[in-house]
């Protein structure tokens, strides 16, 4: 009969394959690999990422209040997925993917209006202190160039 707790031998309680930090690295590295794709594959393909990336920019960040209404559609479609899950069906599993990522695109699209507010009082400040700077540099300029009458 074979000893299992001698030094050679791993103890029979422990699985060699999961005791491996090395195992451990390379499945944490597959992860972490898959997942840097699948966001590089969803940035660019996804609907709702396309639209919050044009909301983001300076033109616009007025949209982001208007566009917390498309929440609801993604809730809507998320809810007629559940539905159609619920009522069975050969098929339909995958459509537990579908609700997830309507639910993220839906709470997505609601944080992105305040955000989007927050976003455009900051550029609007930004652009009016700019603005005065231009202001008070063009005044400095033109009082240096105009000449100084001397009153005798």
């Amino acid at each position: 009969m074979e000893r299992h707790d001698t030094p050679g031998n791993p103890p029979r309680h422990v699985h060699p394959v999961a005791a491996s930090p090395l195992r451990r690295t390379a499945t944490f590295r597959n992860i972490f690999i898959a997942s840097v794709a699948t966001r590089g594959l969803l940035r660019t393909c996804l609907p709702s990422n396309i639209a919050l990336d044009l909301i983001r920019s300076r033109r616009g960040l007025k949209w982001g209040v208007p566009a917390m209404l498309i929440s609801g559609l993604y809730f809507a479609i998320a809810y007629w997925c559940t539905v159609k899950i619920d009522t069975g069906g050969p098929g339909w599993e995958w459509l537990h993917m579908v609700v997830l990522v309507c639910f993220w695109s839906a709470f997505k699209f609601l944080i992105m209006g305040p955000v989007s507010l927050v976003l455009l009082a900051w550029a609007r400040a930004t652009e009016g202190i700019q603005s005065r700077r231009e202001e008070t540099t063009a005044t400095d300029h033109e009082e240096a160039a105009e000449p100084v009458h001397a009153d005798r």
